[in-house]
């Protein structure tokens, strides 16, 4: 997914300036609820920076948007 993708690299950008010494950034996926058209994902984000870790829990029915605010209360975290 092309939009995942950019939405990821620019949030990576952004952690990359604020953090001092970045080891790692992982994000985990889960589908909570499967039904017919009304899936909800479980987006999980973990930073780790100098030993410090900053982490951050999104559920959303849509993918794109779960992920985004994730790696967004990551970042304002880090601020």
């Amino acid at each position: 997914m092309p939009v995942l993708n950019k939405i990821i690299t620019t949030h990576a950008k952004r952690i990359g300036h604020l953090a001092k010494n970045l080891d790692n950034i992982h994000i985990t996926l889960k589908a909570v609820h499967q039904r017919e058209k009304s899936e909800k994902y479980e987006v999980h984000a973990k930073v780790t920076d100098s030993g410090k870790v900053f982490v951050s829990e999104v559920t959303e029915r849509n993918l794109l948007t779960a992920v985004d605010k994730a790696l967004s209360k990551v970042t304002n975290e880090m601020d």
